[in-house]
C-alpha cells in the first residue's frame, strides 16, 4: 500500500509538471484556446443538431461553422483596418507632425478651459509612449493572426471530437453528477451572456454614438464611433474615454453649442442605451449581476487579455459556484440558493396566508 501511494504521488507530480510546462509554452496562444472553447460552447447544440438529427458528416458540419466564424470575425477586423489604418499610416509617414499637432490641441484645450489637467512633462511622456506603442501594436499583428488560426484549428477538432471530449471530462471531474451538471450549466450561462451580450451592447452603443457624432458634426465620426463601441466593452466609464475628450476639444475651439449638445446626447442617450441594454440583454441571456461583470472584466483583462472580457466574469462567478459545490459535496445540509424564483415563491406563500 505504501509503495502504491508513493507511485501514485510520483505520477501525479510528473503529470502536474508536464501540464505546467505545456501551459508555460502555450501561454501566448491562451487567447486562441479560450476563444475556441467559447465558440464551441456557443455552437455545440446547433452542431450536434446538424450531425445527429440531420445526419450531416462531422467534418462537413464543423467546416460550415469554421467558415461562418471566419466571416463573423472578419467583419470587425476589416472595419478596424479600414478606419484605423489611414491614421496609422499618416503617423508612420510623419510622426513628429502628428505628435506636434496633438501637443498643440491639448495645449489649446487647457488654455481655453483655464486649468491644466496634463503637465508638460506628463504630456511629453505620454506622447513618447505613443510613438513606441504603435510600432509594437503593428508587431503584435503576427501574434493576433496566430491566435486566430489556432482558435479555428482547435475549434474544428473540438467539434469533430465533441462527444468524446465531453465524456472524458465528465469521467475525469471528481464530483457528483449533479454538481458536474451545475458546473456545466453555469459555464454555458456565463459564456453565453458575456460572449454574446457584451459584444451586442458594444455594437448598440457604438452605432448610437456614431449617430450622435454625425448629427453634431464631429470630424471622422465613423472612427470615433468605432472606438466608442470598442471602449463600450468596459462597463460604466468605457465610452467616456472617447466622448469626453471630444466635448472638451469642441469647447476649446469655440464650438460651444456643438459641445453642449454632444455632451447631453452622450450622457442621456448613449449612457442610457448602455444601462437599458445591460439590464435587458444580459439578464435575459444569463441574469449576470453587474458587480460580477465589472469585477470579472478587471480580473480577466489582467489574466487573459481581451478574451478575459468573457472568462473574467466566469472566473468570478466560479467562486460562488465552487462554494455551492463544496457544500453539496462535503456537507449533509443542502445549501439554500436565494434566487428570484425562491423569493417569488416565498412571496406567494405569504400572500396565500394573508
Amino acid at each position: 500500500m505504501f509503495n502504491n501511494r508513493i507511485k501514485q504521488l510520483l505520477l501525479l507530480l510528473i503529470l502536474l509538471f508536464l501540464i505546467y510546462l505545456v501551459i508555460l509554452e502555450l501561454w501566448i496562444f491562451l487567447p486562441g484556446l479560450l476563444g475556441a472553447l467559447t465558440l464551441y460552447i456557443l455552437s455545440r447544440s446547433n452542431y450536434f443538431q446538424l450531425v445527429y438529427n440531420r445526419k450531416w458528416k462531422k467534418g462537413r458540419a464543423a467546416g460550415l461553422f469554421i467558415v461562418y466564424y471566419l466571416f463573423i470575425l472578419g467583419l470587425p477586423i476589416s472595419l478596424a483596418i479600414m478606419l484605423i489604418s489611414p491614421k496609422i499610416n499618416a503617423f508612420l509617414a510623419d510622426p513628429s507632425a502628428m505628435i506636434e499637432s496633438a501637443r498643440q490641441s491639448i495645449t489649446t484645450i487647457q488654455e481655453n478651459l483655464g486649468f491644466t489637467f496634463v503637465s508638460e512633462n506628463s504630456l511629453a511622456a505620454a506622447l513618447n509612449k505613443l510613438t513606441t506603442f504603435i510600432p509594437s501594436l503593428l508587431n503584435s499583428t503576427a501574434t493576433i493572426i496566430s491566435n486566430l488560426a489556432i482558435m479555428l484549428f482547435v475549434l474544428y477538432y473540438m467539434f469533430y471530437n465533441g462527444r468524446e471530449i465531453e465524456r472524458f471530462l465528465n469521467r475525469m471531474i471528481p464530483l457528483k453528477q449533479e454538481n458536474i451538471n451545475m458546473l456545466a450549466s453555469e459555464t454555458k450561462k456565463m459564456v453565453k451572456a458575456n460572449a454574446l451580450g457584451i459584444p451586442l451592447i458594444s455594437i448598440i452603443q457604438g452605432l448610437t454614438a456614431t449617430l450622435g457624432y454625425f448629427i453634431f458634426g464631429v470630424k471622422d465620426f465613423g472612427l470615433w464611433g468605432f472606438l466608442t463601441g470598442v471602449f463600450a466593452f468596459f462597463p460604466v466609464v468605457g465610452t467616456m474615454v472617447v466622448w469626453v475628450p471630444l466635448v472638451l476639444y469642441a469647447y476649446a475651439i469655440g464650438d460651444t453649442w456643438q459641445a453642449t449638445w454632444l455632451m447631453l446626447y452622450s450622457i442621456v442617450v448613449t449612457g442610457n442605451v448602455d444601462y437599458i441594454a445591460r439590464i435587458t440583454l444580459l439578464r435575459r441571456m444569463g441574469n449576470v449581476h453587474p458587480v460580477i461583470t465589472i469585477l470579472g472584466v478587471i480580473v480577466g483583462l489582467n489574466l487573459f487579455g481581451f478574451v478575459g472580457l468573457v472568462f473574467g466574469p466566469l472566473l468570478v462567478n466560479y467562486v460562488l459556484v465552487v462554494f455551492d459545490i463544496y457544500m453539496n459535496e462535503f456537507t449533509d445540509q443542502e445549501v439554500p440558493k436565494v434566487t428570484e424564483e425562491v423569493v417569488k415563491s416565498e412571496h406567494d406563500k405569504e400572500q396565500e396566508k394573508k
